[in-house]
């Protein structure tokens, strides 16, 4: 199955196809003919300083109600996404509950989506809101997907006022080499650490070395170094290796795992299937997916999202 969605996402950040279909499981040259429509449309390269754009056009525009505003600015340094979205909805449901599989794997089709963090968290107010006005509360908000209609909304009105605005991108402010190195140097451990499964002629384990020995080089090349220009070209290289790691994992692993995960995806996914598009409860499974074999397994995720 190809994803039209997230080809286009990838497309927009600049991904090679041959570095895209790792991502999409297609064939490259299936991933090249959708880009060579998307140039005959003429849609446009440099999609993170999109995001960033619109994250910044609307940002001022934010309630001033305490209870729907982050505990600190929201961030410049556009990484900070996933820590940011679960603080304001626990702030809004008002008990510290930690997210679940589901809620983090959807955050994460959020992110591959493009979807800004603003436009999150605006659908995450709306939701609450609407769910305040309500006369009968007998059930409380248990999970994010209960906010997803209204972050798709909020990403569409986001979309169309940004038309036309263009403002300088700052995506990089906020963070320093170190934390950088640190963080490649401790997913390198962890790889290094990891136990994983194996098959005659697959082994994860011999991968994750490989890939470990290329975090530790990236490490060291950022050593005594500013943080680089371009963050996302860095990103890009981070998502490749996990793909391709995730890729291996799944391949070593016996269809019955891999078919219980997903079947555990559909009972969590069953009450908020009316409140998403097809194509986003398909990519939600697969991040579910994901998600539950890298933490079984003890392997990090490496995008600098996670840092």
């Amino acid at each position: 199955m190809f994803c039209r969605g997230l080809a286009t996402s990838l497309y927009r950040c600049g991904l090679r196809p041959e570095e895209a279909c790792l991502i999409l499981r297609n064939s490259a040259d299936v991933v090249r003919k959708h880009y060579i429509r998307l140039e005959q449309e003429g849609i446009k390269v440099d999609g993170m300083a999109q995001i960033q754009q619109k994250y910044e056009q609307c940002a001022a525009r934010s309630s001033i109600n305490p209870r729907k505003m982050p505990s600190r600015p929201i961030l410049e340094n556009y990484f900070n996404y996933f820590t940011e979205i679960e603080g304001h909805y626990q702030r809004r449901r008002g008990t510290i509950v930690p997210l679940s599989t589901l809620d983090w794997a959807l955050i994460e089709t959020w992110k591959d989506a493009g979807i800004s963090l603003e436009a999150v968290l605006r659908g995450v107010d709306t939701a609450f809101d609407r769910y305040e006005q309500r006369r009968s509360k007998t059930k409380k908000i248990n999970s994010l997907a209960y906010c997803a209609q209204e972050v798709l909304g909020a990403a569409e009105d986001m979309r169309e006022a940004s038309i036309g605005v263009a403002s300088e991108s700052k995506a990089n402010r906020g963070f320093e080499s170190e934390q950088i190195i640190e963080f490649l140097r401790r997913g390198a451990r962890e790889l290094r650490r990891a136990a994983l499964p194996s098959q005659p002629g697959i082994s994860p384990q011999t991968v994750a070395v490989e890939v470990a020995s290329t975090l530790i080089g990236m490490a060291n090349d950022l050593d005594g170094k500013p943080v680089p220009a371009r963050l996302e070209d860095l990103e890009r290289k981070l998502t490749v290796l996990e793909d391709k790691l995730f890729a291996v994992l799944l391949a070593a692993i016996g269809d019955d795992e891999v078919v219980s995960v997903r079947a555990q995806a559909d009972r969590e996914l069953a009450p908020y299937r009316g409140r998403m598009p097809v194509a986003q409860v398909e990519q939600l499974q697969k991040q579910y997916v994901h998600k539950k074999l890298l933490e079984k397994y003890g392997l990090p995720r490496l995008s600098l999202f996670y840092m």
